[in-house]
């Protein structure tokens, strides 16, 4: 597959604005993973020190609707990871043990990393309930990963920094969200040595993101060994874009008021030069305390009565967060490991159009990309109906083989 014009990608841009997926190709010498990259000398560039991460800090069964029915044994944990600003912080997650004996080397791991379901605490995937306000959305990506347990899989399933535990959750980071997906996998073996050190991260949406910047990660230590990603419906791509999409006022705008909050939340979570109650009208503010104290769902429902002309202060200073934003794009990514990319043609919150030139972007740089597109799929739909391509696909990696690339 060949990287479209620059022309073809605008006009892709505008057809993803109409749908709401974030839109334009983003300019400067420095790619996504370039930005986010940190200096010498700062903390995030000194780290955590490599014992600490996926040390386990608590441990106990799990029994809520969070655990998975075809599993031997659920657990929660927490566990140390390194957030976005390269501190220590401590992590959830979740552990399902398989039901079929350890193959030789030991169960190989999915690392699942979901999509957006909030910024609050109670938005944490390990807490859910079946009455539980991002149950709609956890208990769809539950059967699946239930899919992959029965098939002889560990299932990890990191919470992210800051959702269930002390701490803003910085949404969208990728090196935050790429070290919880990797340092759970490392707690799940402290906790059960009869888990193998191959893994392959898993996600979708949000978490499609995380999978992607976990497959350009660069570990350092052979501990555990990453073998592949899956990167269903991938957010992202002209993330930096939101805000002013919003005050253009253009037809669908209304629909990105509602990961308005979360993104605003979560860019002050990371770089403190964000200022979210500084950026919104008191009409708009609202939509703040419905992300502080709610889910996506209940930010939704405010965000329906936010005229979009009523959102910013006029005048108000979005630099900071245009800049911030666009370091966590997944552009110019180097893939280290094959990956599967997975999309629907009905997905009105990633649209293909974005996830094509996501795709292009990065065989690009490394040919290692799966591209399978679902015709009449939506969002949350792609979960499902990538289980069989994606399962092929880990399956080839495990037996030796090497995926076809789509590039």
């Amino acid at each position: 597959m060949a990287p479209p014009s620059l022309s073809r990608r605008r006009r892709a841009a505008a057809l993803a604005l109409a749908t709401l997926a974030a839109v334009t190709v983003t300019g400067g010498a420095r790619t996504a993973a370039e930005a986010d990259a940190p200096r010498a000398g700062t903390a995030a560039a000194d780290g955590v020190a490599p014992g600490l991460r996926g040390k386990i800090v608590s441990i106990r069964p799990l029994t809520n609707a969070a655990a998975l029915p075809s599993a031997a044994r659920n657990w929660y944990v927490t566990y140390v990871s390194e957030g976005a600003t390269g501190k220590a912080v401590t992590v959830s997650g979740t552990v399902a043990l398989p039901r079929t004996p350890p193959p030789p080397g030991g169960w190989p791991v999915i690392s699942w990393a979901h999509g957006t379901t909030g910024t609050a605490d109670v938005c944490a995937p390990s807490a859910d309930t079946p009455t539980g306000p991002a149950h709609d959305y956890v208990s769809i990506a539950a059967t699946t990963l239930d899919a992959w347990v029965a098939r002889g899989f560990a299932v990890v399933q990191t919470d992210y920094e800051g959702l269930g535990t002390p701490g803003e959750h910085p949404y969208m980071n990728g090196r935050s969200a790429a070290n919880t997906v990797l340092d759970m996998v490392r707690a799940a073996r402290r906790a059960d040595r009869r888990i193998g050190r191959d893994w392959f991260a898993v996600g979708h949406s949000q978490g499609g993101h995380a999978a992607l910047f976990a497959a350009v990660a660069e570990t350092g230590r052979t501990d555990v060994r990453l073998r592949g990603a899956v990167s269903i419906a991938p957010g992202g791509w002209g993330l930096s874009q939101t805000a002013p999409y919003i005050q253009s006022g253009q037809p669908g705008a209304e629909y990105a008021v509602a990961f308005l909050p979360t993104l605003l939340i979560g860019a002050a979570a990371a770089d403190p030069s964000v200022k979210p109650d500084e950026l919104l009208t008191q009409v708009a503010a609202p939509l703040l305390t419905a992300g502080r104290t709610g889910c996506q769902a209940q930010v939704r429902e405010v965000a329906a009565g936010i005229p979009v002309d009523k959102v910013f202060v006029p005048g108000a200073d979005l630099g900071p967060l245009t800049r911030y934003l666009r370091s966590q794009e997944p552009v110019g990514l180097t893939l280290r490991v094959p990956t599967l990319v997975a999309q629907g043609t009905a997905d009105v919150l990633v649209s293909k159009a974005t996830t094509d030139l996501m795709v292009a972007d990065m065989c690009a740089k490394a040919g290692k990309v799966t591209y399978k597109v679902y015709e009449g799929v939506d969002h949350r739909g792609a979960i499902a109906r990538s289980f069989d391509d994606a399962l092929g696909f880990v399956t080839s990696i495990r037996a030796g083989k090497t995926p076809a690339s789509t590039c």
